[in-house]
């Protein structure tokens, strides 16, 4: 190259770099949004063809399913665990046992999308395998999943199912179904199949919804008869959790006094006994009957309604509430004016009455 064509060559390249000149300004960072999508496609591609996996995972029917140690940790925790601790960090081959292959595979192929298809069929045995494996999102929609499948047929199976995986969330939720829609969950047969030991945790509740415990004496007939000769011995402990005084005395003279499976069992008459003298009590003198568990009513969904009475003496002031008995009241600890409101152990008591005749009642 002859010396006017470098000098050419080098002056268009100064000019270049003229050109090329910026202004001085902070860096910037720019990300490829579709970076990771792309990488993570190419390695579930290599993963199906088995091409470059340095391990083979063995579940307990045969199945191994092949993958990159890398791309596991990079998931699983429990993944991570094991390929980094020193036994297992050289091996190409483990085997897992007690793990669903179908479980497995889904879980690998969510490892590599993070995608996860959940239905009816498989979440019984994702959930357990997600569990293990510590892959808390795939847990957690599981969770989700089940929320949305509760009704009065499986309540009971998906209490269990979620305390048996720790599931606490998914428990509380299904406790919470299974004590609103008792009177709908006890025909079918998850309850029928319950022990005696789940059947009297279940009644001993203070708070499930049964508004008549008629209904709840009834449930437990069933319960009972739906297996009588393994379960009629049971009979005393579960009638010990029937709250019979808040059942109707028409009630108890035409249903509880001449069901068969209670005349036997002297403790049962003991309980019918009791509340036939409740509900004699009551009538006769019904401000010395004394409250006990069993004469208490269930805390049922809402506020509780009671009626309260307020007597006003010369010398003082007697008031009593009527909650199935009549008993004293708590003190008030705010006082309003008598026609409106009085607050009673910080729940709002709307006051009604004639002020006048020195007697009022009030309901909350």
């Amino acid at each position: 190259m002859d010396d006017t064509v470098m000098e050419k060559s080098t002056c268009k390249s100064n000019d270049q770099k003229k050109v090329m000149t910026l202004k001085r300004c902070e860096q910037k960072t720019y990300k490829n949004s579709s970076h990771m999508v792309g990488a993570f496609k190419v390695l579930q591609s290599l993963q199906q063809d088995q091409v470059l996996c340095d391990i083979g995972i063995e579940t307990d029917d045969g199945t191994i399913i092949f993958g990159h140690k890398i791309v596991l940790i990079s998931i699983s925790t429990y993944f991570r665990k094991i390929f980094t601790g020193s036994n297992e960090r050289n091996k190409d081959h483990i085997n897992i046992k007690k793990l669903d292959s179908t479980a497995l595979q889904l879980l690998i192929n969510y490892i590599y999308t993070g995608e996860i298809i959940i239905t009816e069929g498989n979440v019984k045995v994702l959930l357990p395998a997600a569990n293990f494996l510590q892959l808390d999102y795939v847990k957690n929609v599981c969770v989700e999943f089940l929320k949305t499948q509760l009704d009065a047929s499986n309540c009971l199976g998906i209490k269990a199912f979620a305390d048996l995986h720790d599931c606490m969330e998914l428990s509380k939720m299904s406790q919470t179904y299974i004590k609103n829609k008792f009177l709908e969950m006890v025909n079918y047969d998850e309850f029928l199949s319950l022990s005696s030991v789940e059947v009297i945790k279940l009644i001993s509740c203070d708070d499930i919804f049964v508004q008549q415990e008629e209904k709840l004496f009834e449930c437990v007939i069933h319960w009972v008869k739906y297996d009588m000769d393994s379960r009629k011995d049971f009979v005393p402990e579960l009638m010990e959790h029937v709250r019979l005084p808040l059942v109707s005395n028409q009630y108890l003279l035409d249903n509880v006094l001449h069901e068969p499976l209670l005349k036997t069992s002297p403790k049962c008459k003991d309980y019918i006994i009791e509340a036939l003298q409740f509900h004699l009590l009551k009538y006769l003198e019904p401000l010395t009957v004394s409250q006990t568990i069993r004469r208490t009513p269930r805390q049922s969904i809402g506020f509780q309604k009671v009626i309260q009475a307020y007597w006003s003496l010369k010398e003082s002031s007697v008031i009593y509430w009527y909650d199935n008995i009549w008993q004293p009241a708590p003190k008030m600890s705010k006082h309003f004016d008598v026609r409106f409101l009085t607050v009673i152990k910080d729940q709002f008591v709307l006051a009604v009455g004639d002020v006048d005749m020195g007697i009022k009642s009030s309901t909350y």
